[in-house]
Protein backbone atom coordinates (compact mmCIF):
# COMPACT_ATOMS: atom_id res chain seq x y z
CA UNK A 1 0.00 0.00 0.00
CA UNK A 2 0.99 3.63 0.06
CA UNK A 3 3.76 4.90 2.25
CA UNK A 4 3.02 8.11 4.12
CA UNK A 5 5.54 10.10 6.12
CA UNK A 6 4.37 10.71 9.69
CA UNK A 7 5.99 13.68 11.36
CA UNK A 8 5.21 13.48 15.03
CA UNK A 9 6.84 14.70 18.17
CA UNK A 10 5.88 13.63 21.67
CA UNK A 11 6.79 16.28 24.22
CA UNK A 12 4.67 15.53 27.28
CA UNK A 13 1.88 13.17 28.15
CA UNK A 14 -0.69 15.91 27.62
CA UNK A 15 0.85 17.11 24.34
CA UNK A 16 -1.01 16.19 21.18
CA UNK A 17 1.08 14.43 18.57
CA UNK A 18 1.60 16.61 15.52
CA UNK A 19 0.78 14.63 12.41
CA UNK A 20 1.39 15.37 8.77
CA UNK A 21 0.68 13.01 5.92
CA UNK A 22 2.70 13.11 2.73
CA UNK A 23 2.22 10.49 0.05
CA UNK A 24 5.33 8.68 -1.12
CA UNK A 25 6.40 5.25 -2.31
CA UNK A 26 4.20 2.13 -2.38
CA UNK A 27 3.69 0.78 1.13
CA UNK A 28 1.35 1.76 3.90
CA UNK A 29 4.06 2.61 6.43
CA UNK A 30 4.44 5.75 8.50
CA UNK A 31 7.92 6.93 9.46
CA UNK A 32 9.70 10.05 10.64
CA UNK A 33 13.40 9.75 9.84
CA UNK A 34 14.16 12.81 11.99
CA UNK A 35 12.09 11.81 15.02
CA UNK A 36 12.34 9.32 17.84
CA UNK A 37 12.72 5.69 16.89
CA UNK A 38 9.32 4.06 16.71
CA UNK A 39 10.59 1.15 18.79
CA UNK A 40 11.41 3.58 21.60
CA UNK A 41 8.15 5.52 21.34
CA UNK A 42 6.01 2.40 21.28
CA UNK A 43 7.79 0.76 24.21
CA UNK A 44 6.77 3.28 26.87
CA UNK A 45 3.45 4.38 28.34
CA UNK A 46 4.42 7.98 27.65
CA UNK A 47 5.20 7.37 23.99
CA UNK A 48 2.12 5.24 23.42
CA UNK A 49 -0.09 7.88 25.04
CA UNK A 50 1.32 10.55 22.75
CA UNK A 51 0.55 8.49 19.66
CA UNK A 52 -2.94 7.63 20.99
CA UNK A 53 -3.80 11.29 21.62
CA UNK A 54 -2.52 12.07 18.13
CA UNK A 55 -5.17 9.75 16.73
CA UNK A 56 -7.93 11.98 18.07
CA UNK A 57 -6.35 15.02 16.42
CA UNK A 58 -5.93 13.18 13.11
CA UNK A 59 -9.56 12.06 13.25
CA UNK A 60 -11.21 15.29 14.37
CA UNK A 61 -9.06 18.37 13.61
CA UNK A 62 -8.31 20.20 10.39
CA UNK A 63 -9.27 19.90 6.74
CA UNK A 64 -7.38 16.64 6.26
CA UNK A 65 -9.18 14.97 9.18
CA UNK A 66 -11.51 12.01 8.77
CA UNK A 67 -14.29 14.00 10.43
CA UNK A 68 -14.16 17.02 8.13
CA UNK A 69 -13.70 14.93 4.98
CA UNK A 70 -16.59 12.62 5.87
CA UNK A 71 -18.98 15.45 6.75
CA UNK A 72 -18.10 17.34 3.58
CA UNK A 73 -18.28 14.34 1.22
CA UNK A 74 -21.49 13.06 2.80
CA UNK A 75 -23.06 16.51 2.84
CA UNK A 76 -22.57 17.16 -0.86
CA UNK A 77 -23.49 13.64 -2.01
CA UNK A 78 -26.73 13.55 0.01
CA UNK A 79 -27.80 17.17 -0.67
CA UNK A 80 -27.31 18.37 2.90
CA UNK A 81 -24.82 21.00 1.74
CA UNK A 82 -24.72 23.79 -0.83
CA UNK A 83 -21.44 24.73 -2.48
CA UNK A 84 -20.44 28.30 -1.61
CA UNK A 85 -17.57 28.75 -4.05
CA UNK A 86 -17.16 26.76 -7.26
CA UNK A 87 -13.48 27.67 -7.22
CA UNK A 88 -12.99 24.98 -4.56
CA UNK A 89 -12.44 22.16 -7.04
CA UNK A 90 -12.61 19.12 -4.69
CA UNK A 91 -15.87 20.44 -3.26
CA UNK A 92 -17.20 21.26 -6.73
CA UNK A 93 -16.56 17.66 -7.80
CA UNK A 94 -18.54 16.27 -4.86
CA UNK A 95 -21.31 18.84 -5.32
CA UNK A 96 -21.57 17.85 -9.00
CA UNK A 97 -21.33 14.14 -8.17
CA UNK A 98 -21.24 11.19 -10.54
CA UNK A 99 -18.08 10.77 -12.58
CA UNK A 100 -16.87 14.23 -11.51
CA UNK A 101 -15.61 12.55 -8.33
CA UNK A 102 -12.50 10.61 -9.28
CA UNK A 103 -9.38 9.23 -7.67
CA UNK A 104 -7.57 12.58 -7.77
CA UNK A 105 -10.04 14.30 -5.42
CA UNK A 106 -8.23 15.56 -2.32
CA UNK A 107 -11.24 15.28 0.02
CA UNK A 108 -11.56 11.65 -1.03
CA UNK A 109 -7.81 11.23 -0.57
CA UNK A 110 -7.85 12.74 2.93
CA UNK A 111 -10.72 10.48 3.98
CA UNK A 112 -8.87 7.41 2.72
CA UNK A 113 -5.32 8.21 3.85
CA UNK A 114 -6.21 9.63 7.28
CA UNK A 115 -8.44 6.63 8.05
CA UNK A 116 -5.71 4.19 7.07
CA UNK A 117 -3.11 6.16 9.02
CA UNK A 118 -5.28 5.94 12.14
CA UNK A 119 -5.65 2.18 11.72
CA UNK A 120 -1.88 1.77 11.30
CA UNK A 121 -1.01 3.84 14.37
CA UNK A 122 -3.82 2.31 16.43
CA UNK A 123 -2.48 -1.18 15.77
CA UNK A 124 0.94 -0.07 17.01
CA UNK A 125 -0.51 1.42 20.18
CA UNK A 126 -2.70 -1.59 20.94
CA UNK A 127 0.16 -4.01 20.38
CA UNK A 128 2.55 -1.90 22.43
CA UNK A 129 0.07 -1.47 25.29
CA UNK A 130 -0.22 -5.22 25.68
CA UNK A 131 3.41 -5.29 26.79
CA UNK A 132 3.06 -2.67 29.55
CA UNK A 133 3.37 -3.81 33.15
CA UNK A 134 0.57 -1.49 34.33
CA UNK A 135 -2.45 -3.36 32.97
CA UNK A 136 -4.95 -0.72 34.08
CA UNK A 137 -3.08 1.98 32.18
CA UNK A 138 -2.74 -0.39 29.24
CA UNK A 139 -6.48 -1.03 29.33
CA UNK A 140 -7.17 2.67 28.94
CA UNK A 141 -4.74 2.94 26.05
CA UNK A 142 -6.32 0.02 24.21
CA UNK A 143 -9.90 1.15 24.80
CA UNK A 144 -9.30 4.81 23.88
CA UNK A 145 -7.29 3.91 20.78
CA UNK A 146 -9.90 1.36 19.70
CA UNK A 147 -12.49 4.13 19.45
CA UNK A 148 -10.54 5.81 16.66
CA UNK A 149 -9.62 2.57 14.96
CA UNK A 150 -13.30 1.57 14.89
CA UNK A 151 -14.32 5.02 13.60
CA UNK A 152 -11.70 4.85 10.86
CA UNK A 153 -12.80 1.38 9.74
CA UNK A 154 -16.43 2.44 9.92
CA UNK A 155 -15.86 5.49 7.72
CA UNK A 156 -14.01 3.46 5.10
CA UNK A 157 -16.86 0.93 5.13
CA UNK A 158 -19.47 3.63 4.59
CA UNK A 159 -17.84 5.28 1.60
CA UNK A 160 -16.20 2.39 -0.27
CA UNK A 161 -17.57 -0.95 -1.47
CA UNK A 162 -14.43 -2.72 -0.26
CA UNK A 163 -11.76 -1.67 2.22
CA UNK A 164 -8.19 -2.79 2.99
CA UNK A 165 -8.03 -5.90 5.16
CA UNK A 166 -5.16 -4.38 7.13
CA UNK A 167 -1.94 -2.47 6.56
CA UNK A 168 1.15 -3.49 4.62
CA UNK A 169 2.38 -3.81 1.07
CA UNK A 170 -0.16 -4.82 -1.59
CA UNK A 171 -2.75 -5.59 1.08
CA UNK A 172 -5.93 -7.43 0.13
CA UNK A 173 -9.46 -6.04 0.41
CA UNK A 174 -12.57 -7.14 2.29
CA UNK A 175 -16.24 -6.24 1.80
CA UNK A 176 -17.71 -3.26 3.57
CA UNK A 177 -19.93 -5.59 5.65
CA UNK A 178 -16.78 -7.38 6.77
CA UNK A 179 -15.37 -3.93 7.55
CA UNK A 180 -18.25 -3.06 9.87
CA UNK A 181 -17.93 -6.42 11.57
CA UNK A 182 -14.20 -5.80 11.95
CA UNK A 183 -14.96 -2.47 13.66
CA UNK A 184 -17.32 -4.30 16.02
CA UNK A 185 -14.59 -6.85 16.78
CA UNK A 186 -12.18 -4.01 17.63
CA UNK A 187 -14.79 -2.60 20.02
CA UNK A 188 -15.49 -6.01 21.59
CA UNK A 189 -11.79 -6.51 22.24
CA UNK A 190 -11.62 -3.10 23.94
CA UNK A 191 -14.68 -3.84 26.08
CA UNK A 192 -13.17 -7.16 27.09
CA UNK A 193 -9.91 -5.50 28.10
CA UNK A 194 -11.82 -2.89 30.14
CA UNK A 195 -13.80 -5.60 31.90
CA UNK A 196 -10.62 -7.42 32.87
CA UNK A 197 -8.68 -4.31 33.94
CA UNK A 198 -10.63 -1.07 34.54
CA UNK A 199 -8.73 1.91 33.18
CA UNK A 200 -6.70 3.86 35.69
CA UNK A 201 -7.24 7.46 36.80
CA UNK A 202 -3.70 8.25 35.70
CA UNK A 203 -4.58 7.29 32.14
CA UNK A 204 -7.78 9.35 32.14
CA UNK A 205 -5.82 12.43 33.21
CA UNK A 206 -3.47 12.11 30.24
CA UNK A 207 -6.01 12.08 27.40
CA UNK A 208 -8.60 14.68 26.28
CA UNK A 209 -11.40 14.89 28.80
CA UNK A 210 -14.32 14.98 26.35
CA UNK A 211 -14.40 11.27 25.53
CA UNK A 212 -16.43 8.93 27.73
CA UNK A 213 -14.60 5.80 26.65
CA UNK A 214 -16.95 2.97 27.63
CA UNK A 215 -20.12 4.80 26.60
CA UNK A 216 -18.57 5.65 23.23
CA UNK A 217 -17.62 2.03 22.60
CA UNK A 218 -21.20 0.90 23.24
CA UNK A 219 -22.60 3.69 21.02
CA UNK A 220 -20.30 2.84 18.10
CA UNK A 221 -21.05 -0.86 18.50
CA UNK A 222 -24.78 -0.10 18.25
CA UNK A 223 -24.18 2.10 15.17
CA UNK A 224 -22.15 -0.43 13.23
CA UNK A 225 -24.30 -3.39 14.23
CA UNK A 226 -27.30 -1.48 12.85
CA UNK A 227 -25.41 -0.70 9.63
CA UNK A 228 -24.58 -4.36 9.06
CA UNK A 229 -28.14 -5.48 9.86
CA UNK A 230 -27.35 -7.25 13.14
CA UNK A 231 -30.41 -5.84 14.88
CA UNK A 232 -30.23 -7.93 18.04
CA UNK A 233 -26.67 -6.82 18.68
CA UNK A 234 -27.55 -3.21 17.87
CA UNK A 235 -30.34 -3.24 20.46
CA UNK A 236 -28.17 -4.89 23.12
CA UNK A 237 -25.40 -2.33 22.65
CA UNK A 238 -27.82 0.62 22.49
CA UNK A 239 -29.38 -0.43 25.79
CA UNK A 240 -25.94 -0.23 27.42
CA UNK A 241 -25.41 3.41 26.44
CA UNK A 242 -26.00 5.84 29.30
CA UNK A 243 -27.99 8.60 27.58
CA UNK A 244 -27.20 11.08 30.35
CA UNK A 245 -23.51 11.07 29.41
CA UNK A 246 -21.84 12.60 26.40
CA UNK A 247 -18.66 12.24 24.37
CA UNK A 248 -17.22 15.19 22.50
CA UNK A 249 -14.30 16.34 20.43
CA UNK A 250 -13.21 19.52 22.20
CA UNK A 251 -11.39 22.42 20.56
CA UNK A 252 -9.39 25.52 21.43
CA UNK A 253 -7.58 28.36 19.71
CA UNK A 254 -4.70 26.12 18.64
CA UNK A 255 -6.94 23.29 17.48
CA UNK A 256 -10.13 25.00 16.26
CA UNK A 257 -13.47 23.45 15.44
CA UNK A 258 -12.79 22.45 11.80
CA UNK A 259 -16.25 23.13 10.34
CA UNK A 260 -16.35 26.59 11.91
CA UNK A 261 -12.76 27.35 10.96
CA UNK A 262 -13.08 26.24 7.33
CA UNK A 263 -16.74 26.79 6.43
CA UNK A 264 -18.90 28.72 8.91
CA UNK A 265 -16.50 31.58 9.57
CA UNK A 266 -15.61 32.08 5.92
CA UNK A 267 -18.79 31.22 3.99
CA UNK A 268 -16.35 30.16 1.28
CA UNK A 269 -16.81 26.37 1.24
CA UNK A 270 -20.33 25.21 2.07
CA UNK A 271 -23.56 26.06 3.85
CA UNK A 272 -26.82 24.12 4.39
CA UNK A 273 -28.74 23.42 1.19
CA UNK A 274 -31.81 25.07 2.67
CA UNK A 275 -33.76 25.56 5.89
CA UNK A 276 -35.19 22.03 5.50
CA UNK A 277 -31.69 20.52 5.73
CA UNK A 278 -31.91 19.37 2.12
CA UNK A 279 -34.98 17.19 2.70
CA UNK A 280 -37.92 17.10 0.32
CA UNK A 281 -41.17 15.29 -0.38
CA UNK A 282 -42.52 13.19 2.51
CA UNK A 283 -39.32 13.89 4.45
CA UNK A 284 -39.74 17.68 4.73
CA UNK A 285 -39.50 18.58 8.43
CA UNK A 286 -42.36 20.04 10.42
CA UNK A 287 -41.72 23.83 10.45
CA UNK A 288 -42.30 23.73 14.23
CA UNK A 289 -39.38 21.32 14.71
CA UNK A 290 -36.93 23.21 16.94
CA UNK A 291 -34.00 21.19 15.63
CA UNK A 292 -34.16 23.27 12.44
CA UNK A 293 -33.36 26.43 14.40
CA UNK A 294 -30.62 24.56 16.24
CA UNK A 295 -28.80 23.54 13.06
CA UNK A 296 -29.45 26.58 10.85
CA UNK A 297 -30.08 30.30 11.02
CA UNK A 298 -32.13 32.01 8.29
CA UNK A 299 -30.23 34.33 5.95
CA UNK A 300 -31.61 37.32 4.09
CA UNK A 301 -29.61 36.50 0.96
CA UNK A 302 -28.46 33.27 -0.68
CA UNK A 303 -27.82 30.79 0.70
CA UNK A 304 -31.21 30.90 2.43
CA UNK A 305 -29.78 29.28 5.58
CA UNK A 306 -26.42 29.32 7.31
CA UNK A 307 -24.71 26.88 9.61
CA UNK A 308 -25.36 26.93 13.30
CA UNK A 309 -25.44 23.79 15.47
CA UNK A 310 -22.06 22.49 16.60
CA UNK A 311 -20.13 24.78 14.27
CA UNK A 312 -20.61 28.34 15.56
CA UNK A 313 -17.24 29.18 17.12
CA UNK A 314 -13.61 28.11 17.36
CA UNK A 315 -14.07 26.34 20.70
CA UNK A 316 -17.49 24.70 20.23
CA UNK A 317 -17.40 20.94 20.91
CA UNK A 318 -18.65 18.36 18.40
CA UNK A 319 -20.40 15.20 19.64
CA UNK A 320 -18.92 11.80 18.82
CA UNK A 321 -22.51 10.51 18.91
CA UNK A 322 -25.82 11.95 20.06
CA UNK A 323 -28.27 10.43 22.56
CA UNK A 324 -30.92 10.84 19.86
CA UNK A 325 -28.94 8.55 17.56
CA UNK A 326 -29.08 5.78 20.15
CA UNK A 327 -32.82 6.21 20.68
CA UNK A 328 -33.41 6.18 16.92
CA UNK A 329 -31.34 2.98 16.64
CA UNK A 330 -33.75 1.37 19.10
CA UNK A 331 -36.75 2.72 17.17
CA UNK A 332 -35.41 1.33 13.90
CA UNK A 333 -34.60 -2.08 15.34
CA UNK A 334 -38.12 -2.35 16.77
CA UNK A 335 -39.65 -1.19 13.48
CA UNK A 336 -37.76 -3.79 11.47
CA UNK A 337 -38.70 -6.72 13.75
CA UNK A 338 -41.52 -5.49 13.46
CA UNK A 339 -42.57 -4.33 16.93
CA UNK A 340 -44.45 -1.22 15.92
CA UNK A 341 -45.70 -0.16 19.34
CA UNK A 342 -42.22 -0.05 20.83
CA UNK A 343 -40.85 1.56 17.67
CA UNK A 344 -43.36 4.40 18.04
CA UNK A 345 -42.54 4.72 21.75
CA UNK A 346 -38.83 5.19 21.04
CA UNK A 347 -39.48 7.57 18.15
CA UNK A 348 -41.75 9.66 20.37
CA UNK A 349 -38.88 10.09 22.84
CA UNK A 350 -36.99 11.95 20.10
CA UNK A 351 -39.99 13.87 18.82
CA UNK A 352 -41.13 15.16 22.23
CA UNK A 353 -37.70 15.96 23.62
CA UNK A 354 -37.41 19.67 24.39
CA UNK A 355 -34.18 21.64 23.90
CA UNK A 356 -34.05 22.20 27.66
CA UNK A 357 -34.06 18.42 28.19
CA UNK A 358 -30.65 18.24 26.49
CA UNK A 359 -28.50 19.83 29.17
CA UNK A 360 -25.30 19.51 27.10
CA UNK A 361 -26.29 20.79 23.65
CA UNK A 362 -29.87 22.05 23.78
CA UNK A 363 -30.95 19.87 20.85
CA UNK A 364 -34.61 18.89 20.83
CA UNK A 365 -37.57 18.72 18.42
CA UNK A 366 -40.29 19.68 20.94
CA UNK A 367 -43.03 18.20 18.72
CA UNK A 368 -46.23 16.37 19.68
CA UNK A 369 -46.05 12.61 20.12
CA UNK A 370 -47.32 10.34 17.38
CA UNK A 371 -50.73 8.91 18.15
CA UNK A 372 -52.86 6.36 16.39
CA UNK A 373 -51.76 3.42 14.27
CA UNK A 374 -48.85 3.42 11.83
CA UNK A 375 -47.70 0.78 9.39
CA UNK A 376 -44.11 -0.47 9.37
CA UNK A 377 -43.41 1.52 6.20
CA UNK A 378 -44.83 4.70 7.70
CA UNK A 379 -42.75 4.35 10.86
CA UNK A 380 -39.57 3.63 8.91
CA UNK A 381 -40.22 6.76 6.83
CA UNK A 382 -40.49 8.84 9.99
CA UNK A 383 -37.42 7.22 11.53
CA UNK A 384 -35.36 8.00 8.42
CA UNK A 385 -36.68 11.57 8.41
CA UNK A 386 -35.74 12.04 12.04
CA UNK A 387 -32.29 10.54 11.57
CA UNK A 388 -31.71 13.10 8.80
CA UNK A 389 -32.79 15.94 11.09
CA UNK A 390 -31.33 14.77 14.42
CA UNK A 391 -28.02 13.69 12.86
CA UNK A 392 -27.62 16.52 10.34
CA UNK A 393 -24.03 16.79 9.12
CA UNK A 394 -22.94 13.76 11.13
CA UNK A 395 -21.57 12.03 8.03
CA UNK A 396 -24.07 9.15 8.39
CA UNK A 397 -26.78 10.04 5.88
CA UNK A 398 -25.27 8.22 2.88
CA UNK A 399 -25.42 4.93 4.78
CA UNK A 400 -28.98 5.72 5.86
CA UNK A 401 -30.06 6.36 2.27
CA UNK A 402 -28.85 2.91 1.27
CA UNK A 403 -30.33 1.17 4.30
CA UNK A 404 -33.76 2.77 3.82
CA UNK A 405 -33.67 2.01 0.07
CA UNK A 406 -33.97 5.56 -1.17
CA UNK A 407 -33.68 5.90 -4.96
CA UNK A 408 -30.19 6.32 -6.37
CA UNK A 409 -31.41 9.54 -7.97
CA UNK A 410 -31.70 11.06 -4.49
CA UNK A 411 -27.93 11.04 -4.07
CA UNK A 412 -25.01 12.08 -6.25
CA UNK A 413 -22.94 8.95 -5.75
CA UNK A 414 -23.57 5.65 -3.99
CA UNK A 415 -19.91 4.70 -3.35
CA UNK A 416 -16.60 6.46 -3.90
CA UNK A 417 -13.88 5.50 -6.40
CA UNK A 418 -10.52 4.46 -5.00
CA UNK A 419 -7.72 7.05 -4.78
CA UNK A 420 -5.29 6.90 -7.69
CA UNK A 421 -2.43 6.80 -5.21
CA UNK A 422 -3.84 3.50 -3.90
CA UNK A 423 -4.56 2.05 -7.32
CA UNK A 424 -1.12 2.97 -8.65
CA UNK A 425 0.62 1.14 -5.80
CA UNK A 426 -1.63 -1.81 -4.96
CA UNK A 427 -2.54 -4.36 -7.60
CA UNK A 428 -5.36 -5.62 -5.35
CA UNK A 429 -7.30 -2.34 -5.57
CA UNK A 430 -10.87 -3.20 -6.65
CA UNK A 431 -12.60 -1.86 -9.74
CA UNK A 432 -14.25 1.51 -9.17
CA UNK A 433 -18.02 1.50 -8.77
CA UNK A 434 -20.02 2.88 -11.69
CA UNK A 435 -21.94 5.23 -9.38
Amino acid sequence: MKNYINKFCIVKLTTVVCLMLTAVSCKKEYKDPNGALSTDVLASARGLTGVAVGLQKLYSAGRASVYFSAVEANGFLTNELLLSNSGNIPELQFFTGGSSVDGTNTTLGFLWSSSNKIIFDADNVINGAMNLADKNYASGLIAYTSIFKALAIGNLSEYWEKIPSGTGKNVSFITRAEGYNKAIAVIDNALGVLAANPLSASFSSNVPAGINIQNTLYALKARYALFVGNYGLAMTAANLVDLTKYSTFDYDALTPNPIYDIATSTNNVFQPSNANLGLGGVYIPDPADKRLAFYTVPAATAPVARLKGFWTATTVSIPVYLPGEITLIKAEVYARQPDLDNAKTELNKVLTRKPADDTRFGLGADLPALTGTYTQSELLTKIYQNRCIELFMSGLKLEDMRRFNLPLTDRKRNFLPYPFAERDNNTNTPTDPTF
